[in-house]
């Protein structure tokens, strides 16, 4: 089908055959719904940018053109379209083409206990497999998958029973090599009647589903055809022997001419088999190479030593920027351990039981040192888990025990080191409720290494860190990701200006961003910054309920176009900072307005510090007495003239700071209490017992 032309109406009667009777304008008189499921196993190229534009649903095409035009709404704009994928591959669909986004998520902490008191009837024997998963941080991370619980219900209901015995599985390479053991086991006793068959055999039927799996992994492949099957080296009437690993998933649909289709009952078993092929074949001779291990794959297996093997594995895996090899990088690096080598047994001839060497660990440690990426980072901390390795994390461990996050404060430590900090607390039992970066390092580096904390954390505290645009360029990710728990950002005090807020401002127009509280005060921002602003409130899907942007030289042009945000009638703004901000009545005015126009969400509005007169004042109290007004709370004390004058200075004070003041007079105002410190010495040193002071400072010289 994928070569053959066809029309829209041609592709839904071959489908559906019931369609037949209906007309091309039926289609647009109907309300028709399209559901895709597997996004992630649709073989086609989807060019959304280089394929051609099609409105008329009887001109015959490709299926990808006819698939591209749907999603993008050139065909059938009325029709609505559910599509199901992983996230990876969602991202080939354009933002513009789709209004939400839902994540399905897998088993929460309750729901994997609850699991394996279902599957395991025995329930001491259930209390002490979820005991052994909860011990091992890796294993119970993985567990939110269900085929994974599966897989460790399996195993581990064996191996904790009395009739076996044996080391306890700790990393995912020894689960999923006694996994593998296990349903070898298990099609040897049900086709032979007996646990030990001829060795060759079993291990030519696994080296075939590794090779499909490793083949089809490089090609991004997670179903495949028979004719795939056939390449590999499987005869198509054994798959079944292997049903726990490989089974069929679709019967065969005659009349399309689908033939079968089958797939890894898992992803990260294709990858285990994968990387256990990818080892056992590790050095492949010139000319034993097929034409489908031509280009990287020979370059992959033509490495001389296992240390060298090994190190180009980790550079590929790296070089992924899909992460597709981070899982099969994990596996190849926990099957050079001799222990699992001993495991896998007949699958290993004795020359192949190579194990790796400590340059390994060390070639690791020096990538996590070089390697910018935060996830990329945490990725090879499992790899140094896989290897048995902990070091690192030891290190980081005795600095947070010897001495807590203050100890970390004033401690230089390397680059290694603060990405092996962000492996504990993102593998930590305890949830995340608030990460401040002052605890540890206030720097744009280290933020970047601990970035992955920050998305799992649902509040982030960065406020006063020396943090610039490039800031917002990191943030900007962890806003637009489907799965980020970020409910509340702190980014005051930093000089973000308005370049950094563009940038914000892309994430936050994410339809799954979820953030509620932006605080953004003393960021150097400008006219330009409430531009976007505007284009965020402006957003049918925004959840942003309290925006603070406190100490700018916004102006009334900027709160002019606030204001155009919060007139519409989707804007779910409720709280409103603009103290410090240089707003005179035309800016009051235009507030008063938008609250006119949508009274329903705003209920406090700070405008303190700023020059509002009596008419901006009567503006707003206004609104505060109108029943139909949600305004609560409304702020414009410590307003005059003196607020907008060229030439004030706006400055911060951190906890047990010293300004020396090198003028004869000066007042100082807080944004929060209308306190006056008056100094009349030269080189008089003022200390403020506070944790962030922002503070108006102007100059009185008698």
């Amino acid at each position: 089908m994928k070569e053959k032309k066809l029309s829209l109406v041609n592709l839904l009667q071959d489908f559906f055959p019931e369609t037949q009777d209906l007309k091309p304008r039926h289609y647009k008189s109907y309300k028709i719904m399209f559901i895709f499921d597997g996004l992630d196993e649709c073989r086609l190229p989807l060019d959304f940018q280089n394929n051609e534009n099609l409105v008329n649903i009887e001109e015959q095409t490709s299926v990808e053109v006819l698939l591209t035009n749907l999603i993008k709404g050139n065909l059938l704009p009325s029709a609505l379209l559910w599509i199901t994928s992983r996230p990876a591959a969602a991202n080939q669909i354009p933002p513009e083409c789709f209004d939400q986004v839902t994540e399905v998520r897998g088993f929460s902490d309750p729901q994997k206990q609850e699991y394996f008191s279902k599957r395991i009837r025995d329930q001491d024997l259930a209390n002490k497999v979820f005991t052994h998963i909860r011990s091992s941080r890796s294993l119970h991370i993985m567990c939110h998958i269900p085929v994974f619980c599966w897989i460790t219900a399996t195993v581990l209901e064996r191996m904790l029973s009395e009739a076996e015995s044996g080391e306890i599985p700790k990393t995912l390479t020894q689960m999923f090599t006694h996994f593998l053991i296990f349903q070898i086991k298990l099609k040897n006793q049900k086709y032979s009647g007996k646990s030990d068959t001829d060795p060759q055999q079993t291990r030519t039927s696994i080296l075939a589903l590794g090779k499909l799996a490793f083949q089809q992994l490089e090609k991004g492949n997670l179903i495949f055809y028979e004719e795939d099957l056939i390449e590999s080296g499987i005869n198509i009437r054994e798959v079944s022997v292997y049903s726990g690993v490989c089974t069929q998933i679709f019967r065969e649909e005659l009349e399309l001419h689908l033939g079968k289709v089958f797939s890894f009952v898992h992803l990260s078993v294709q990858e285990f088999l994968a990387a256990l092929y990818a080892f056992l074949n590790r050095k492949i001779p010139k000319e034993q190479s097929t034409e489908t291990q031509t280009g990287k794959l020979l370059k992959f297996f033509s490495k001389s030593t296992m240390t060298d093997f090994l190190s180009s594995a980790i550079d590929r895996a790296l070089q992924s920027e899909s992460g597709h090899l981070d899982l099969f990088l994990r596996f190849l690096l926990g099957l050079s351990l001799q222990s699992n080598q001993t495991l896998l047994g007949v699958l290993l001839t004795p020359t192949q039981r190579i194990s790796h060497s400590n340059k390994t660990v060390q070639y690791i440690k020096m990538k996590i040192e070089e390697n910018s990426s935060p996830e990329k980072s945490i990725n090879l901390f499992h790899c140094l888990n896989e290897l048995n390795d902990h070091s690192l994390v030891q290190e980081v461990q005795k600095y947070l025990s010897g001495g807590g996050e203050g100890r970390l404060q004033q401690s230089r430590l390397s680059p290694a080191q603060w990405s092996a900090l962000a492996f504990v607390l993102v593998n930590s039992e305890e949830e995340l409720e608030e990460f401040n970066l002052s605890k540890y390092d206030a720097s744009e580096e280290c933020l970047l290494r601990l970035l992955p904390v920050v998305k799992i954390s649902r509040r982030a505290v960065l406020a006063s860190c020396n943090l610039g645009v490039k800031t917002c360029e990191n943030l900007e990710s962890v806003l637009n990701l489907e799965n980020s728990f970020l409910k509340e950002l702190d980014l005051s005090n930093n000089d973000l200006q308005d370049s950094g807020v563009e940038l914000l401002s892309a994430g936050l127009k994410r339809s799954h961003c979820k953030l509620q509280i932006l605080r953004l005060a003393s960021c150097n921002l400008g006219v330009k910054t409430c531009e976007n602003l505007e284009s965020v409130l402006n957003l049918e899907n925004s959840f942003l309920k309290e925006l603070d942007l406190s100490n700018n030289d916004l102006q009334d042009s900027g709160v002019e176009l606030l204001s155009a945000g919060l007139k519409r009638s989707h804007c779910k703004l409720q709280i409103l900072r603009l103290s410090g901000c240089m707003i005179t009545e035309k800016g009051c005015c235009s507030l008063a307005s938008a609250l006119i126009s949508n009274p329903s969400h705003l209920k406090e509005l700070d405008l303190t510090y700023n020059h509002p007169g009596e008419s901006g004042v009567k503006l707003l109290s206004d609104r505060l007495e109108d029943p139909h007004c949600k305004l609560e709370k409304l702020g414009v004390e410590h307003g005059g003239k003196i607020r907008i004058k060229p030439g004030l200075k706006k400055c911060k004070l951190h906890t047990h700071y010293i300004q020396t003041l090198h003028t004869h007079t000066h007042t100082l105002y807080t944004n929060n209490t209308h306190t006056k410190y008056n100094t009349t010495h030269t080189h008089t040193k003022l200390t403020l017992h506070t944790h962030t002071l922002n503070i108006t400072l102007h100059t009185h010289t008698h």
